[in-house]
């Protein structure tokens, strides 16, 4: 299916980046007649997918990132992890070129079928539970964006009565001009990827995209119980839908001790609720809210959370060995995600933490390690880590060359009972392609233990 961009009045576009996004980009822009230049610095000349969209009609310049890219160019799709601050963007910047992510031409295909999940946690496990609990009711569904394929692809090949659920990082929704979800999911922000947004506040106005284009017909759905994102939520024009672990909300989703509630109608008894944690109570009810507002039923909803037990790479349980339980939460890439999986657990707690060094200080993690009785590490941040330890008084750190080891030796300084938890608080890309080949180092390590 070839579904035609609508007014979209760009005539000579780069793709700057050849992942999977700049190629279904490149491709659905040539579909549609129009003009493209690809540049990728990594990519070789003789790659295939440089054959097949030279055969498409592209023009392709690999191997660096010369100026001349920019030359008779009036839109750059930029690939979300490419930073504004390079010599090329810069000097983009100065000729007055818009640039923006493919996830502003997926929303430019889906029209009023979006429901778009953003927040600093939480993303993947909410977008995942939305999707099933749309399925589940019988409502079509496609799953798009950091998990699962390609936004614009999934968009491209969208029927008309399917919805679009789409996890989307603040990378992509700092590239939008005009994209607009019909429900915006707002979970959470707390400091990451500073790196690239430079200060706290452009994370935040990059969050906050996810709204500004909505319209009095749209729906966010946002955390109440986060001072922030209500003060935020005010200037939405968009119909607000809270949810809240905490406080009774007559027109939002809302917990008390027994019952998980849409408005003031039940919808589910949290003892039937298998995902555990207060973090994943937050998820839930953001579901709840985004599925009920897609037009999920009640019965869809209990039959998802009745079995749901999580995503992979996110506290998921691995098994046993000799009394030992291990846990992969490799998503965990940020401090505040690693907070969340430690209250997770009442035993002793082995932490295997490390990876890339994003200049974070490791702080916040100080009040969470009451029950950590060992810490192994790895990776960039491994010493930063281990005198963060020693000042926070943990009693045992060791040093890892890499996950696997790292598992290795978590379950030799084990005991009966012990939770051996790999929950990086790091970023994966110093030594592994994503957080998902450093998870499944961890479950290679822990079933050759078994």
């Amino acid at each position: 299916m070839n579904k035609q961009l609508q007014n979209f009045h760009y005539s000579h576009v780069l793709v700057l980046g050849l992942a999977r996004s700049g190629t279904a980009a490149a491709k659905l822009l040539l579909a549609n007649g129009v003009k493209v230049r690809v540049n990728d610095r990594d990519t070789a000349d003789d790659d295939q997918v440089v054959k097949e969209l030279k055969e498409m009609g592209a023009e392709v310049i690999v191997g660096s990132h010369p100026f001349r890219v920019l030359d008779d160019i009036d839109l750059i799709v930029k690939n979300p992890g490419i930073p504004y601050d390079t010599p090329l963007m810069e000097e983009a910047q100065d000729r007055g070129i818009s640039i923006i992510t493919e996830i502003e031409l997926a929303g430019n295909l889906a029209g009023n079928s979006v429901v778009g999940i953003t927040g600093s946690n939480g993303k993947t496990t909410t977008t995942t539970l939305t999707a099933e609990m749309l399925t589940e009711s019988r409502q079509p569904v496609k799953v798009a964006g950091n998990i699962g394929t390609v936004a614009c692809e999934v968009a491209d090949s969208l029927a008309p009565e399917e919805k679009m659920v789409v996890e989307l990082s603040s990378f992509q929704l700092l590239g939008i001009e005009r994209f607009r979800p019909k429900i915006a999911v707002l979970l959470n922000i707390f400091e990451a990827h500073l790196d690239y947004h430079k200060t706290l506040e452009n994370y935040r106005q990059a969050k906050f995209n996810i709204y500004r284009n909505q319209g009095p017909d749209d729906y966010l759905v946002y955390n109440a119980d986060d001072p922030l994102l209500t003060e935020a939520a005010k200037e939405a024009k968009s119909i607000k839908v809270p949810f809240s672990t905490s406080q009774r909300l007559n027109h939002g989703v809302w917990a008390d001790e027994s019952f998980i509630y849409f408005k003031n109608e039940k919808v589910i008894c949290l003892k039937d609720i298998v995902l555990v944690g207060k973090h994943n109570l937050e998820n839930i009810l953001a579901a709840v809210a985004a599925a009920k507002l897609a037009g999920a039923s009640n019965e869809g909803i209990r039959k998802v959370l009745r079995s749901f037990s999580g995503v992979e790479h996110r506290l998921q349980y691995v098994g046993k060995v000799k009394e030992r339980l291990f846990y992969n939460d490799s998503k965990a890439t940020n401090t505040l995600a690693t907070k969340k999986a430690l209250a997770s657990f009442n035993e002793p707690v082995i932490l295997l933490a490390g990876g890339l060094d994003r200049g974070s200080t490791f702080a916040e993690l100080k009040d969470s390690l009451q029950n950590v009785k060992a810490m192994v590490l790895f990776g960039e941040t491994a010493s930063k880590l281990e005198e963060f330890a020693e000042e926070a008084g943990v009693q045992v750190i060791v040093k890892a060359d890499d996950v696997h080891k790292a598992a290795e030796l978590a379950y030799g300084i084990s005991g009966e009972g012990d939770i051996i938890l790999l929950s990086p608080a790091c970023a994966s890309w110093d030594q592994y392609k994503s957080f998902e080949e450093r998870g499944d180092m961890f479950i290679q390590a822990v079933h050759k233990l078994k």
